[in-house]
């Protein structure tokens, strides 16, 4: 039997569950940081919400603890970095909200179509006035999607119950996998032009901040009604008010801001908008089912198995440690950048694993790839633990390959992201444990990566191309750490990875592409 004590209210059935498989359950809810970190050496699981900061003197003072669960999907409030030093895994509970949150943006899309907050408002005024309330009908309509996750998933299912054409846009998500839900998988600006009504499901990465901006705008079909039900921050709340106020968009709902609460903000008062505050998971069920989610993944832990929602990195076994453990920084790397590097819809991430190294069981080096790979197209926080989760979650196909032959180093790691246009193929070796790269598609290599970001160009080898690059970059006080240059021979197809210290702004990566010969160049962010 174990001891549980959970420091933040969840629903009963959460609790009922774990006290229901022979645990002891203490609740005792708003605890200040002393008492909880004089407490914890006592428990060998904690629960916790958003309230309870669990800081790395209370993960420490946990001398017993052997899980930390979180009735959500955040983990800001929890050391992560601590709580993998004491080798206790941190799990959550990401999909228990997935149905209410579907579920809201659809009542949001219905509301905008039908007008029913502003009829609302107008009838609690006295006023009867139907004429000034005229919709529109979702049937036939092209309903545009970004990010097809599990909670976009489950709009498009909704979406065509109501006989909507569904287009959606996720180059990480297969081909088959879109088939399967009746939805047409197209390019940002095919779903902007086409689009009747447009609702988000995408994580706030970096790359997704702003997503939709003043070029986005510009594609928009006039008409278009916006739901935003993801995260503030997609889309632009100034452009959005021009929009509105001009009539190119004919109707917007968010649930989500770019600062909540919201203050000042303009938007609030424009009569063609409708807000919700942030209500996406607030359902009496989703409540009871991250509840129960949590418990199930706090009682795989206690019993000793793997569980699929665990957010910080496992530790290695001491077993295969000493063989692997630098490989898997390899395989890591190498998928995070052969993704960046990918054009086109993602299929199959495969991994070979070559010389001495194929001998052990390399699964961890798949999952560390694949992890990898998902790292840098979710927010979900993917480990090696729950890896082959998240892949099939996402219908993505992985495949392990073994060889025991080396090829220019003694054990290698190769990654392939293959999509419906290309095969993008990496390799990489540990030397002294630090990561080297030692292949890019057909050209070879051995450099270590340093520096923040990479730039990888394709161009013709000719005479000035290095000097060119190192030009541009220190007129705008780009540091270069590293620079290498393959080539199929004198004066033919070439790659350049040049390591850098500094982000490349979309203005210099044009001077970048502006350099004669060259024929593509990708940044990645390492």
């Amino acid at each position: 039997m174990a001891r549980i004590l959970v420091a933040d209210p969840i629903a009963k059935e959460g609790i009922e569950r774990l006290s229901a498989a022979g645990h002891q359950v203490d609740v005792n809810t708003g605890q200040e940081p002393k008492p909880l970190r004089e407490a914890i050496g006592a428990y060998d699981a904690l629960v916790v919400r958003s309230a309870t900061k669990v800081t790395a003197d209370i993960i420490e003072a946990g001398e017993r603890l052997q899980v930390i669960g979180r009735a959500g999907v955040g983990v800001d409030n929890i050391d992560l970095d601590a709580a993998t030093r004491q080798g206790i895994p941190v799990v959550n509970a990401p999909t228990g909200n997935t149905i209410a949150a579907a579920e809201h943006a659809m009542a949001l899309m219905l509301s905008l179509a039908r007008n029913i907050p502003q009829a609302q408002a107008s009838m609690k005024e006295g006023q009867w006035s139907p004429r000034n309330f005229m919709g529109v009908e979702l049937r036939n309509k092209t309903l545009g999607i970004i990010g097809l996750g599990k909670i976009g998933s489950e709009v498009a299912r909704r979406a065509r119950s109501f006989q909507m054409r569904v287009l959606a846009h996720d180059p990480f998500v297969p081909l088959e996998s879109a088939r399967a839900l009746g939805v047409e998988l197209a390019e940002m600006d095919q779903l902007l032009s086409e689009s009747d009504f447009l609702t988000i499901h995408t994580p706030l990465l970096a790359g997704s901040k702003q997503l939709l901006g003043a070029e986005q705008f510009k594609l928009v079909k006039r008409g278009i009604r916006i739901v935003n039900a993801a995260r503030g921050g997609l889309v632009d709340e100034t452009l959005l008010d021009e929009a509105l106020t001009s009539g190119l968009v004919a109707g917007a709902a968010l649930d989500v801001f770019a600062s909540e609460p919201p203050k000042d903000l303009p938007l609030l008062s424009n009569p063609k908008l409708i807000t919700t505050p942030h209500l996406g998971a607030s359902t009496e069920e989703a409540q009871v089912e991250v509840a129960v989610e949590l418990a199930d993944q706090v009682l795989a832990v206690l019993t000793g198995k793997s569980a699929p929602y665990t957010v910080n990195a496992p530790y290695v076994p001491s077993e295969v440690q000493e063989a692997l453990a630098p490989y898997i920084a390899v395989a890591s790397f190498l998928g995070k950048t052969a993704i960046q590097l990918a054009i086109g819809q993602l299929e199959t991430v495969a991994i070979r694993c070559s010389g001495s190294i194929a001998r052990h069981d390399t699964s961890l080096l798949t999952a560390a790839a694949v992890a990898g790979v998902i790292s840098r197209i979710s927010n979900d926080r993917v480990n090696l633990l729950n890896a082959n989760v998240a892949a099939k979650q996402r219908g993505l196909h992985v495949v392990e390959e073994e060889q025991t032959e080396g090829d220019d180093f003694k054990d290698m790691v190769t990654v392939e992201v293959r999509t419906n246009e290309t095969t993008t193929t990496l390799s990489g070796t540990a030397l002294h444990n630090l990561v080297h790269l030692t292949r890019v598609n057909d050209f070879h290599f051995d450099l270590q990566p340093t520096g923040k970001y990479m730039m990888f160009t394709e161009h013709e080898d000719r005479p000035g191309m290095i000097g060119r690059v190192g030009t541009i970059a220190g007129e705008h006080d780009i540091n270069i750490s590293f620079m290498e240059v393959a080539r199929s021979g004198p004066r033919s197809v070439a790659t350049m990875v040049v390591g850098l210290d500094d982000p490349v702004p979309e203005k210099v990566l044009a001077e970048f592409l502006s350099i004669p010969h060259v024929k593509s160049i990708r940044i990645v962010d390492i």
